[in-house]
């Protein structure tokens, strides 16, 4: 399932976008202010946003700037303003695209799809590092403090979801979604024995994992967005 984040004030607008990038395994999240953008961005996995800029409650500038202080998820800015100024700090603050209203809903789906390439889906186009972890997805490389793990499919999907989701809670279901084709023949703790064994092989010398249980909810990397 991929997740689209909508930030547009205008209701009718809103659910013109949706329909307009409708198709099989899409599901939308409608926000129309910043106040439910965050509040949606904390629970739920998002994997693009599509943003106005000028909202209720202030500017969608500013939540562009929480974006990208944990995700690269792609983030396609509308805004009514033309103003060559107002797109060059779109740009610049990371926005993928910039689109101009009134707009083509088919213009936006083609630049949606083309961001959503772009930022790529498959494991390949996928390299997560920090500190203490360099996750080569493509290669099926996973190193943790310079030594490297061993980690099986499942766990390698899981991995890949938890930290290209990073600060955001995903629940059980969503993973086991993810991880088994047919949960109906998923045992009750499958998902438990899957997030305890990959915790124990990304603690490295003090044994500390960054994948948090988020109780009766699911589970995360990394700290809680703001």
């Amino acid at each position: 399932m991929y997740h689209i984040l909508i930030v547009e004030d205008d209701r009718g607008l809103n659910q013109g976008v949706a329909l307009a990038l409708k198709e099989e395994g899409v599901r939308f999240f409608p926000a129309y202010s910043l106040k439910e953008a965050r509040d949606i961005w904390k629970r739920a996995p998002v994997d693009m946003v599509m943003l106005d800029v000028s909202l209720p409650d202030g500017s969608g500038y500013d939540f562009l700037e929480e974006v990208r202080e944990t995700s690269k998820i792609p983030v396609l800015m509308i805004t009514a303003n033309d103003m060559e100024i107002d797109e060059v700090r779109g740009l610049e603050l990371g926005a993928d695209d910039y689109i101009t209203k009134p707009f083509s809903l088919m213009v936006l789906r083609a630049r949606a799809s083309r961001a959503r390439k772009r930022t790529g889906q498959k494991d390949g186009s996928f390299v997560y590092e920090d500190a203490r972890y360099r996750f080569e997805f493509d290669r099926m490389k996973f190193f943790v403090e310079d030594a490297e793990a061993d980690l099986s499919k499942n766990e390698q999907r899981l991995l890949r979801t938890l930290v290209s989701h990073k600060g955001q809670t995903l629940t059980r279901e969503r993973l086991i979604e993810i991880l088994w084709e047919d949960a109906r023949y998923v045992e009750e703790n499958a998902l438990s024995v899957t997030v305890n064994r990959l915790r124990q092989k990304l603690g490295g010398k003090e044994g500390k994992c960054p994948i948090q249980t988020i109780y009766g909810l699911g589970y995360m990397w990394g700290d809680k967005r703001k």
